[in-house]
């Protein structure tokens, strides 16, 4: 098993910039890929960025790329988002999630990222 918090979510101005981090616990030797997702109001949920965990290889969702960065630190078994020039429509609740065996199989609670415009 693998456990997941995030943190790092709050109200954050249009433009503003925002740092999430997703500690993982447990099992964490097993971990392939960790991924970054959202979920607006009224709306599926979305990829927004990966990891692979050994090789530190990034993939990105358009909407993102160019202003979100993810990263890991090994030896903290945590994950970061780090979202700069945020627009409204990134309002959303972001999870962060984490892949043993090809599936993202583990899932934090959220974290609440709202932007005003």
């Amino acid at each position: 098993q693998v456990q997941l918090v995030e943190s790092g979510g709050r109200l954050v101005q249009a433009g503003g910039s925002l740092r999430l981090s997703c500690a993982a616990s447990g099992r964490t030797g097993s971990i392939y890929r960790m991924g970054w997702f959202r979920q607006a109001p009224g709306k599926e949920r979305e990829f927004v960025a990966a990891i692979i965990w050994s090789s530190g290889n990034t993939y990105y969702a358009d909407s993102v790329k160019g202003r979100f960065t993810i990263s890991r630190d090994n030896a903290k078994n945590t994950v970061y988002l780090q979202m700069n020039s945020l627009k409204p429509e990134d309002t959303a609740n972001y999870y962060c999630a984490a892949d043993r065996v090809g599936n993202y199989d583990y899932w934090g609670q959220g974290t609440q990222v709202t932007v005003s415009s």
